[in-house]
């Protein structure tokens, strides 16, 4: 399957860009970790070329989704993710909320992701890019939450994230089995 230079250009421009504001608002570890799941997305998308129907990919990718944004967002804020990371590992502090945080952060990346249904469903390379970005950042990345507790210098322990980030982790692996499999 033969992909566009445009299409690759604008997936891996998208793939700089997301860990540029991760590291504008958040600094150099989320940036670091960002850029893992989005290149990671970014490489399997570019050297597993199926296209596989929308349909087997659904259930993983709804998982996917709802575990992230209903159990593992919820815990990460509930439990101050930003600010530990913060105060125990980076020393940077949790920026404040403005609205181009809100975009680059929130929209653009969640935005991306939203969109895989409709972009899958017409068969759009971009939206099979979005789906591998979405499950190797929740597949790699999330696993990141065991390693956390190493870098803050205490005993090894409870690290926000670290309850939903096993699950989340492995609706991910799922979704890229399913997404990488030839039908």
């Amino acid at each position: 399957m033969k992909r566009q230079s445009s299409t690759i250009i604008f997936a891996l421009l998208f793939s700089l860009l997301i860990p540029v504001f991760g590291y504008f608002y958040t600094g150099w570890l989320i940036a670091f970790l960002f850029l893992i799941g989005y290149f990671a997305g970014f490489f399997l998308w570019l050297f597993i070329p199926t296209k596989v129907p929308y349909a087997s990919i659904r259930a993983p990718y709804w998982a996917t989704l709802l575990v992230f944004i209903l159990l593992h967002k919820v815990e990460e804020n509930r439990m101050k993710f930003f600010e530990v990371v913060g105060d125990k590992i980076t020393g940077i502090p949790v920026p404040e909320v403005t609205p181009l945080l809100v975009v680059s952060l929130l929209i653009l990346p969640i935005g991306a992701w939203l969109l895989v249904p409709y972009l899958v469903k017409r068969g759009h390379d971009i939206g099979y890019y979005f789906a591998w970005t979405l499950f190797t950042s929740t597949g790699l990345i999330e696993l990141a939450h065991f390693i956390f507790p190493l870098l803050t210098g205490e005993p090894y322990g409870y690290f926000p994230g670290m309850i939903t980030a096993l699950p989340l982790a492995t609706v991910g692996w799922w979704g890229m089995w399913k997404l990488g499999k030839k039908t």
